[in-house]
């Protein structure tokens, strides 16, 4: 039973998971800070409130909607340009520096079918 979990735990993929879960964490306090701090007051201005949270449409609190597309749209950002982008081309340099040698190509399974089928008839005629 513990073996199982030592093994789980042991993936590398596990591992990577709580590293991203961590990371995403602290960026996300970062990107809170500066949409807090920076962006909101910036957009209150134009709204003539105090932040973003205390802009309303009618009843309807639309700034603190505004503030968590801003939010979200911001990590994204940053998470694509900071880990995706950077990843992707090291992956291709990887690739270009390492070209992968091509597997031969295996016959479909209807080819093997028909080959087996002649070589049943073959053997059966003689």
């Amino acid at each position: 039973m513990f073996q199982g979990f030592k093994e789980f735990i042991a993936k590398g993929n596990v591992i990577d998971l709580a590293v991203a879960v961590v990371i995403g964490a602290a960026f996300s306090a970062i990107i809170a800070a500066l949409v807090d701090n920076l962006i909101n007051p910036l957009i209150g201005l134009v709204f003539n409130a105090q932040d973003l949270n205390h802009v309303k449409l009618g009843v309807i609190g639309i700034g603190a909607i505004i503030g968590a597309v801003i939010n979200f749209l911001a990590v994204a950002l940053i998470v694509y340009f900071v880990f995706v982008l950077p990843m992707n081309k090291y992956k291709e340099h990887q690739a270009a520096k390492n070209p992968a040698v091509e597997e031969e190509t295996l016959p479909s399974e209807q080819e093997l079918l028909i080959e087996i089928r002649d070589a049943l008839r073959k053997n059966a005629a003689g």
